[in-house]
C-alpha cells in the first residue's frame, strides 16, 4: 500500500509537469520524425543502447547512410542495419543533465514515433552502475532501508508515468545495471542479507502498477561465466525478489569471441531452466576497428540465440553502436566510423 500511495503521488506530480517535459528545457528537441509506425513485439529482439544519442548530437555528430544521406540515428539504425529494439540508461540526478529522466523522455518519444521496441534501464545511480560502482544518488545517500525502497519506487514511477503520458509501453524494464552484488551501495548490498531483494521488488512493484505487461529484468554482466548468475538468482530465490527475465552482458574479445558465445548459450540454457526464466542479452560489444569478425560474432550469437536455447533467448541489445572513440572519449566498442555504420550490425539483418 505505501508503494501504491508513492504512485499515486507520482500520477498527480507527472499530469501537471508533462506538458512542460521535453520541449524547450531539454537537451535537445524531438526533429521531425514520421508518423508512429506500429511496434510489433513478437519477433526475437534486435536492438541498440543509444543512451549518449542526444549528447553527441548537442556535440554537433551526425549520422548517415553509407551513400552519404544524412538521418536521424535511430532511424538509421532500423532502417539501414535490422535493429527493431532500442535500450536507454536511466540516472537519477546527473550532474549535466544527460540520461535523466527528461532526456530518456526525448529519445523514447522518437523511438515509438519509429516503431521500435523499449527497454528502460534503471542504473538508481547519478552516474554509471556497473560491477566497478553502484554508488547511491547524492541525494540519497542518507536514506534507511525503507526510505531507500520508498526513493527507488518513486524514480522508478516517475519514468513509467511519462512514459504512459506519451502512450509509450517499454516492453522491458531493468531494476539495476550490471548488479552482479547488487545497487546502491552499501544498504543495497547482496551481503547485506535480504536489503536487495527488497529494492528490487520496489522497483518490480512501481513498473507493473503502470505497466503490468512489462518485463522486468535483473542485468548480471559476464554471460559466460555462469557463477555469476547462480550466485545472483539463487539469492533472489531465496530471498523472493520479484522478476519476469535474466539479463546478460557479452563483450568476447577478437581471440576468443567463438568460445564465449559457446559459454554464454550454454548458461542460457542452464539458467533458464534452473529458474524457469527467460534471457535477454542486454549488452554487447567488440572493437569497432574488427567490424568484421564483430559481424561473425553478432551473427554467431544470433543464430543460437535463436535456435540452440528452445526459445529462451529473446534477442539481443548492442551497446552504444553510434558512438567513436573521438566523440567518447575513447570507447572503441561502436561500430559506427565518420557517423556512418559499420559491417558489424549487418548480421541483425540475416535471417
Amino acid at each position: 500500500m505505501k508503494i501504491i500511495n508513492r504512485i499515486l503521488s507520482v500520477i498527480l506530480f507527472s499530469s501537471l509537469a508533462i506538458l512542460g517535459a521535453c520541449t524547450q528545457d531539454s537537451p535537445k528537441t524531438n526533429p521531425p520524425i514520421p508518423e508512429s509506425t506500429p511496434i510489433d513485439r513478437t519477433t526475437f529482439a534486435k536492438g541498440a543502447d543509444v543512451s549518449w544519442l542526444t549528447e553527441l548530437e548537442k556535440k554537433g555528430y551526425t549520422y548517415s547512410t553509407s551513400d552519404g544521406v544524412e538521418t536521424e540515428c535511430m532511424e538509421l539504425l532500423k532502417t539501414q542495419c535490422g535493429v527493431n529494439s532500442i535500450r536507454l540508461r536511466v540516472w537519477v540526478n546527473p550532474v549535466d543533465g544527460w540520461n535523466n529522466i527528461d532526456d530518456v523522455m526525448v529519445k523514447a518519444i522518437r523511438a515509438n514515433k519509429l516503431g521500435l521496441r523499449l527497454m528502460i534501464d534503471f542504473h538508481f545511480s547519478d552516474t554509471w552502475a556497473d560491477p566497478a560502482q553502484q554508488a547511491t544518488p547524492a541525494a540519497w545517500v542518507d536514506y534507511n532501508l525503507d526510505e531507500l525502497k520508498g526513493a527507488v519506487a518513486d524514480h522508478v514511477g516517475e519514468m513509467m508515468n511519462k512514459l504512459a503520458a506519451y502512450n509509450i509501453e517499454p516492453e522491458w524494464v531493468q531494476i539495476g545495471n550490471e548488479s552482479r552484488t547488487g545497487m546502491l551501495y552499501p544498504l543495497g548490498k547482496i551481503d547485506n542479507g535480504a536489503n536487495f531483494a527488497g529494492l528490487v521488488n520496489a522497483g518490480y512493484d512501481a513498473v507493473k502498477a503502470i505497466f503490468p505487461e512489462s518485463k522486468v529484468i535483473i542485468h548480471v554482466d559476464c554471460g559466460n561465466e555462469l557463477y555469476l548468475y547462480t550466485r545472483m538468482f539463487d539469492y533472489l530465490a531465496t530471498n523472493n525478489g520479484k522478476y519476469d527475465m535474466i539479463g546478460m552482458s557479452l563483450y568476447p574479445e577478437v581471440d576468443n569471441w567463438e568460445s564465449v558465445v559457446n559459454d554464454c548459450i550454454s548458461n542460457i540454457n542452464t539458467v533458464s531452466k534452473k529458474y524457469g526464466k527467460p534471457v535477454m542479452i542486454c549488452e554487447i560489444g567488440m572493437s569497432y576497428d574488427e567490424a568484421d569478425v564483430c559481424k561473425q560474432f553478432i551473427s554467431l550469437l544470433k543464430t543460437k540465440s535463436e535456435t540452440s536455447t528452445e526459445g529462451m533467448c529473446k534477442g539481443i541489445f548492442y551497446w552504444e553502436p553510434e558512438s567513436e572513440p573521438e566523440s567518447t572519449d575513447g570507447y572503441t566498442k561502436g561500430c559506427f566510423k565518420d557517423g556512418m555504420p559499420t559491417v558489424a550490425l549487418d548480421a541483425f539483418k540475416e535471417n
